[in-house]
């Protein structure tokens, strides 16, 4: 199944500084929303009413609801078809030229709240929408993550719709995203954070995401060997890394949601194990983690570190707690070392 196509635009420092006002919560602009729940807000663009009546008879055949982003020259070119969209559950935002806004409403028989936060407006525009209510949606995402919102062209519909499914999400309207709400300052610094340090760390060290489906939780890279396990100098392993933002959403759901998530994506790990170029010399699975109790109870050998080894990694994941929010205390608080041989985790979780 294909991936929609993403929409490539050149960045000028006049874009990076609006995109990261809108993250900011710059005129109302809206934030989503929760990191564990399956629902993603989708976008659909319709520039003009072929395009719209494309994307309403591909949702209705998958039985979805969507946000689609219609010019206010669509309240003029295609009223009716407008009124079907929202008579049949659609959210209708605006993008582009907001001038003739009331047109807009006029069509969809009902105001439209929301615009396309992520095409250049003239200086006064987005004050002007603010005033009267219409607030900037969160950008969309490149891929799709619980709880953000992902930007599909009609033509790409069936198949991204299809691989959503597949992948256990749920497209919503994005004002049905759990979470949906006001973005603030902090916000920009988390995406930030994790632009300068997740991603940087992730390219620096190879790290391989398997966190396609929604409740995936585990990314996985290729190492040597660290030196308190029994095996060769030289060797290779596979060390686990958690995603983060996500494992916290989904323990924010209930603990027992996410220990069936993170079992799940030690079943990931097996697969790119065995099909993954690389990872059929690991000769191990390890991580350093505070979760080492699942990992025990999943067969994983745990073992205590060297107590200034202990006190560095503690201290880095207690960052990351204070960037991530969680409001859950974990069950331990000193990180340890966890590790299975190859053969007896692919017999376990393969």
């Amino acid at each position: 199944m294909a991936a929609p196509r993403r929409i490539v635009r050149l960045r000028t420092p006049l874009s990076v500084l609006r995109r990261a006002l809108t993250r900011a919560g710059a005129h109302g602009a809206l934030h989503g929303g929760h990191p564990g729940d399956p629902r993603v807000g989708l976008t659909v663009p319709v520039a003009e009413p072929a395009e719209l009546r494309e994307a309403l008879a591909a949702l209705e055949a998958a039985g979805v609801r969507a946000t689609l982003l219609a010019p206010v020259g669509l309240a003029t070119l295609d009223p009716g078809a407008l009124r079907l969209a929202t008579g049949a559950g659609h959210e209708v935002a605006g993008q582009g030229d907001p001038a003739g806004l009331p047109r807009l409403d006029v069509a969809a028989g009902q105001p439209v709240t929301v615009w396309a936060s992520d095409e250049p407006l003239g200086l006064g525009r987005p004050p002007a929408l603010a005033a009267r209510g219409v607030r900037p949606l969160p950008l969309p995402s490149g891929t799709p993550e619980p709880g953000l919102t992902l930007r599909v062209p009609p033509a790409d519909l069936p198949d991204a719709l299809a691989r959503l499914g597949a992948l256990g999400y749920r497209p919503v309207p994005v004002r049905e995203v759990p979470g949906l709400r006001a973005a603030t300052p902090r916000d920009l610094l988390i995406h930030v954070y994790r632009r300068v340090v997740d991603d940087r760390f992730a390219r620096a060290h190879g790290v391989l995401p398997l966190t396609e489906r929604a409740d995936a939780v585990m990314r996985v890279a290729l190492r040597p060997m660290p030196g308190a396990l029994p095996f060769p100098p030289g060797s290779l392993t596979a060390e686990l890394h958690l995603h983060s933002p996500r494992l916290v959403g989904l323990n924010a759901r209930g603990s027992l949601t996410a220990y069936r998530a993170y079992q799940r994506s030690l079943r990931d790990v097996a697969r790119a194990l065995r099909e993954r170029p690389g990872f059929a010399q690991a000769r191990a699975v390890f991580a350093v983690t505070l979760f080492h109790g699942p990992l025990e109870r999943s067969g994983f050998t745990v073992v205590r570190l060297p107590p200034a080894q202990a006190r560095l990694y503690g201290l880095g994941f207690r960052v990351m707690r204070l960037v991530y929010g969680t409001k859950v205390s974990p069950s331990e608080t000193e990180p340890r070392l966890a590790w299975m041989e190859r053969e007896a985790f692919l017999a376990r979780h393969g």
